[in-house]
């Protein structure tokens, strides 16, 4: 279940990057709200002082 939340996270770090200014290191990642696939809501702010991982994963059969 973390696991999940993590991928959830890592895509939605990925999608908002890639649509504002890159992140300098040390900057605070910005907070995002997405759904996940066991149905609950996700923010990003919640998990705050606690550590994450941030992963990605290509979706299968694309160039990714």
């Amino acid at each position: 279940m973390r696991f999940k939340r993590i991928v959830l996270f890592v895509a939605a770090v990925l999608v908002t990057a890639s649509a504002s200014a890159a992140p300098q290191v040390g900057d605070l990642a910005p907070d995002f709200t997405l759904p996940g696939s066991d149905g609950n809501t996700h923010t990003l702010s919640d998990l705050r002082g606690k550590h994450v991982v941030i992963a990605f994963f290509p979706k299968a059969y694309t160039g990714g």
